[in-house]
């Protein structure tokens, strides 16, 4: 039960007769402190009303330390990320969205005073697009749910939240597709694509087209991942595949240390993101062929790696990449320059998540059923059918047959039989 006490004024030293009152109630157990105090209160039953409040407010879980009360979103955002260890590139995704776009409007502001009309209303002008808009009060949201659990506030005012879309001016216009033609990439551009860019570099490009694995997961492939079997009952008999097993996956990005300065980047080996990532994805048999050719002529651990055997950086990827998809111009031969033709485009903002993409449209145009669909993209498929439905070797074998249909049909439209002037892809 709360009490009061007089708090006698000293002046000089020496104590007067005029005081005020001060409340005394029991803090909450595991308080490092058992009684706490406020002073200040001009009557006794001011005083007792207050500290009677406190200790309601601590009975029903409302109360807030009065230490916290004051704690703006930029402290306790320095507090979160520092208990809060995440893979190296969600990590630096946080703080790259703290540090640009939600710590300069909301570094000072007190956690309290933080309201959804506020975010709603800020996020509507970030000059960014509308996703990393979601991306940023997403986190805002995560941080604010982190100081309910951390006693700093009784309550989310972010939680369960839309946000309001802009509609008006150029917003609503359609988005112009980093990929210029109206139909995205097609088989056909992967394939001469692939062909451009010679046996070391264009098997990632198949690769990743046919089998789904992103950036990342096709860097961190190691060899004795790559072509095992997979076995399983099919009927009388036994249905087999290769597979791709992935494990782990390369991530490029700005390290940093507890208190969230830069370090410098680093590409660093990661487990994958989830455990729906962690996969074997059945290779076609063309690809199997080339994969087998590849492997046996590579001297390195990692199949898609650099000539040197390290991890790709996207910059560098991009030098390789980007003008077997966007054209180049010719390069007359000079003094110390070789000769090096022009490329026509083949298809413009073509990237490596575009490929991946490819994948999952193929597995749809193909009928591809969703327990293998999902399956094969790493993706966690939702709702009571991913606990009943699996993939069955008959589902396996047609998804397969289809890719493997497809390939031939690519290379037959792009007019080739071979690729890289040195592998036979004749079927027998």
């Amino acid at each position: 039960m709360a009490y009061a006490q007089k708090v006698y004024k000293v002046r000089n030293g020496v104590t007067t007769k005029q005081f005020t009152w001060r409340c005394k109630y029991k803090a909450p157990p595991g308080h490092p402190i058992p009684w706490l105090t406020k002073s200040g209160f001009a009557t006794k039953k001011t005083a007792e009303d207050w500290g009677n409040e406190q200790e309601r407010l601590i009975d029903e879980g409302l109360w807030i330390d009065p230490d916290k009360r004051g704690t703006t979103f930029g402290e306790f955002a320095g507090i979160f990320m520092a208990s809060r260890r995440k893979r190296g590139r969600t990590l630096g995704t946080r703080w790259d969205n703290l540090e640009n776009h939600i710590l300069p409007k909301w570094k000072s502001t007190p956690l309290r005073g933080i309201t959804w009309f506020d975010v709603d209303s800020w996020q509507q002008t970030m000059t960014i697009a509308d996703v990393h808009r979601g991306h940023c009060v997403s986190l805002m949201s995560t941080i604010m749910t982190a100081a309910v659990d951390a006693g700093y506030l009784t309550a989310n005012p972010l939680v369960g939240r839309r946000r309001t879309k802009d509609t008006s001016g150029d917003a609503a216009k359609p988005k112009a597709s980093k990929i210029k033609r109206d139909g995205g990439v097609r088989p056909e551009d992967v394939i001469r694509i692939a062909e451009r860019l010679g046996p070391e570099r264009g098997i990632h490009v198949l690769a990743t087209a046919f089998t789904g694995m992103n950036w990342g997961e096709g860097l961190g492939l190691h060899r004795d991942n790559a072509l095992l079997w997979r076995r399983q009952q099919w009927g009388a008999g036994e249905f087999t595949c290769q597979i791709l097993r992935v494990v782990e996956e390369y991530a490029e990005y700005q390290e940093r240390d507890e208190h969230g300065r830069k370090t410098g980047y680093v590409v660093q080996l990661e487990p994958t993101k989830n455990e729906w990532r962690t996969r074997d994805i059945d290779v076609p048999l063309f690809l199997v062929r080339l994969l087998r050719w590849h492997l046996d002529d590579w001297p390195h651990e990692r199949p898609f790696s650099t000539d040197s055997g390290k991890p790709w950086r996207r910059g560098n990827w991009s030098r390789t990449f980007r003008p077997a998809c966007d054209g180049r111009d010719e390069r007359p031969m000079r003094q110390g320059v070789s000769y090096r033709e022009a490329w026509e485009p083949v298809c413009e903002g073509l990237d490596m998540r575009s490929l991946r993409a490819l994948h999952d449209t193929l597995q749809s145009e193909l009928g591809v059923k969703e327990p293998l669909a999902f399956e094969a993209a790493g993706h966690k498929r939702p709702g009571i059918k991913a606990h009943y439905q699996k993939p069955t070797p008959a589902m396996r074998a047609e998804r397969l047959d289809g890719l493997e249909a497809v390939f031939w049909e690519a290379m037959a439209n792009v007019g080739l039989k071979t690729l890289w002037g040195r592998v036979d892809l004749v079927k027998h």
